[in-house]
């Protein structure tokens, strides 16, 4: 088997843990045909699902039940990622086409407001676009996310060049398991993460600048892993609150970068869900959840 049948049947069986009724809805755009997994009442708020690099929509199995109770959840395959999204037309080259893609991607679902999650590098995406559009986000929540209030860790950057300059399947899967360790990451999601970086080793992320979060206008939770290897969650907390006043920001103390999103904890879950439907306004201090 090649390796990319090996990344589809593990993408497959990620798959089959969502609930019974998701949808795969293939959306064309400008830029290409973008996979969605569509879960929830199809006439309740969307919240439009953006994953880490390499992670693939597949990823929200174990958050898509709860979200999909109160909304639709729209998990994307990010165009130029791995994946079964398929660039064509138009090349995905700057964060000016990366937002018109997305702006696509919502006329395409026939979305004209939703709220926005994104992990890592999706919530730097994530804060980018309710910044261009805000008008089309009613409530944004990142995940540990990265370029949005601070640059990486020098020393994560170190230990990630090996997977990006010369990935293999062997090697992303120790890089993963050393930053994973501990948690309960989803040893399914590892499998699929280290075949995306041998298999997809030419895949181009559209990166750019960091957004300014002080001229954010959409409500904001942001859910910090308290061992993350990215950057330090205490600093992190301090410089998005100082950004956004009125964010709700929590560290959740047992969690590490990439244990985002398969090991957050139910009841994270729920304070997601609870601040997606605004039922909780006020700013937390930081926190385990």
């Amino acid at each position: 088997m090649s390796l990319s049948q090996e990344f589809f049947a593990a993408y497959e069986a990620l798959l089959t843990r969502w609930p019974t009724g998701t949808a795969e809805i293939d959306v064309p755009t400008p830029y290409g045909t973008t996979r969605v997994h569509a879960y929830g009442p199809a006439d309740a708020t969307p919240v439009l699902l953006l994953h880490g690099g390499g992670s693939t929509g597949a990823v929200w199995f174990a958050n898509a039940p709860a979200l999909g109770t109160r909304h639709r959840v729209l998990a994307v395959d990010i165009l130029g990622d791995a994946g079964h999204s398929i660039p064509g037309g138009r090349p995905l080259r700057t964060t000016t086409d990366l937002m018109a893609w997305l702006d696509a991607l919502l006329d395409g679902l026939t979305v004209s407001r939703t709220h926005l999650l994104g992990h890592s590098y999706g919530a730097w995406i994530a804060l980018t676009y309710a910044l261009h559009a805000p008008r089309r986000v009613d409530r944004l929540v990142l995940l540990d996310p990265t370029q949005c209030f601070a640059s990486f860790r020098p020393g994560f950057l170190l230990r990630s060049l090996p997977v990006l300059l010369r990935p293999t399947q062997a090697r992303a899967r120790a890089y993963l398991d050393r930053e994973t360790a501990g948690t309960d990451t989803d040893p399914g999601w590892k499998r699929l993460y280290a075949l995306a970086a041998s298999g997809f080793a030419n895949r181009k992320l559209v990166v750019g600048r960091r957004p300014d979060p002080t001229a954010l206008s959409v409500p904001l939770l942001v859910l910090l892993a308290g061992r993350s290897d990215a950057h330090d969650a205490t600093k992190v907390a301090a410089r998005a609150r100082k950004a956004v006043p009125d964010a709700r920001i929590e560290i959740l103390a047992e969690l590490t970068h990439f244990a985002m999103p398969t090991a957050i904890p139910a009841q994270a879950n729920h304070r997601i869900t609870d601040f997606l439907t605004g039922n909780q306004e006020k700013q937390a201090a930081p926190g385990a959840v």
